[in-house]
């Protein structure tokens, strides 16, 4: 008997806010497959005493939650381990993007989807547009609000079904006004926050046109993987290559997401690089600082699997143009920086050392 498990598939029910369903065809299509015989449990599930989908989840089994306790408060949370032993042929989870609490064994949820599809179950999850990492910076400047609970754009790219639930904005509207969504006073403050009609507007104008990019992108590379609309994987660009600079400014992590996005719309190559000034190892506290900053904005990088470079040099301008060139980049995203070893027109030297490569200067965006 072969003992290898195969991998499971992956379906996202993608959204723009709470209230538009997302949960409850989770559940639609998991009752269906379970008429059909399919073994279905519920892994995590969070009704938000909305009584339609509380009475669809009834007809699920429930894997019982894993409660840990965290500064004297109990938290409850997806219990894999519990999950793993059950072992359904389907396990359905309610937000993907959620964080676990510290003492948990993996930081996010997404990663305990990940040991479940890597044990050979199916999985169906949940979650909205603006938790896709490389839309956090669009997000903040249409909603105010800066998502602390995102999802790497490469987990989302390798689901084998991207659904979006779509609902008018009007309507959700009325949904909220109705009470389907929050309790009364919930729901009023959402209105004056988060769910404004010109916020949510933007926001299903994001998923749409997220989601037929990704449509198009499908149907031009001929990719097998079946969905009705979706997320396909990076396929290698011929001729687009990108490179990003990251410095130790807060602004290098919205440079590193407009250059991720960038080269997943061209399915163009991706890289990273920080320079180092050569005897940067003096300057005390302060340069230590930088490169603690520097080495996070690397982390994040790689994170989204951009592959990441540090440079030393005495020039750090020609070094970054230098290395361009070698790697036949096409387009370099930078911020302006405010470093004190860089000249003060650093953005225009290395516009001025790479006239063939498209540089691209962002100014860091307050609302």
């Amino acid at each position: 008997m072969n003992q290898e498990a195969k991998r499971g598939r992956l379906k996202i029910f993608l959204g723009y806010a709470a209230g538009v369903g997302k949960t409850y065809r989770m559940l639609v299509e998991g009752q269906a497959l379970q008429r059909e015989g399919v073994d279905v449990v519920i892994g995590y599930f969070e009704p938000h005493e909305r009584k339609d989908t509380m009475t669809l989840a009834a007809a699920f089994e429930i894997v019982p939650r894993r409660v840990l306790e965290y500064r004297g408060v109990r938290f409850e949370e997806m219990d894999t381990e519990a999950i793993l032993r059950r072992h359904p042929a389907l396990c359905l989870v309610d937000e993907f993007a959620h964080t676990n609490v510290p003492g948990s064994a993996r930081t996010k949820r997404w990663e305990d989807v990940q040991v479940l599809l890597t044990a050979g179950i199916d999985v169906f999850t949940t979650m909205n547009v603006q938790h896709l990492e490389s839309l956090n910076d669009q997000v903040w400047q249409i909603s105010g609000v800066r998502v602390r609970e995102t999802v790497p754009d490469w987990v989302v790219a390798q689901a084998d079904e991207v659904v979006m639930v779509d609902l008018t904005t009007r309507a959700l509207l009325n949904r909220l006004q109705r009470g389907v969504i929050y309790e009364p006073a919930k729901a009023r403050a959402a209105l004056s926050n988060f769910f404004r009609e010109s916020t949510l507007g933007a926001l299903r104008e994001l998923a749409l046109r997220q989601t037929a990019h990704e449509v198009e992108a499908r149907q031009k590379h001929g990719s097998e993987a079946a969905a009705v609309s979706g997320i396909v994987p990076n396929v290698t660009g011929a001729r687009d290559r990108i490179l990003i600079y990251i410095s130790a400014e807060p602004s290098a992590a919205m440079v590193i997401r407009r250059g991720w996005r960038v080269a997943n719309y061209l399915h163009a190559e991706c890289h990273a690089v920080a320079v180092q000034p050569d005897g940067a190892a003096e300057g005390g506290r302060a340069r230590a600082a930088e490169r603690q900053a520097i080495e996070r904005h690397l982390a994040f990088a790689r994170s989204l699997r951009v592959e990441t470079h540090t440079l030393v040099a005495r020039d750090p301008a020609r070094a970054l143009v230098a290395f361009a060139r070698q790697h036949q980049i096409t387009q370099l995203f930078l911020a302006r920086t405010r470093h004190r070893l860089f000249a003060r027109d650093w953005a225009a030297r290395v516009v001025s050392l790479a006239p063939d490569i498209q540089v691209t200067i962002m100014a860091e965006r307050r609302r």
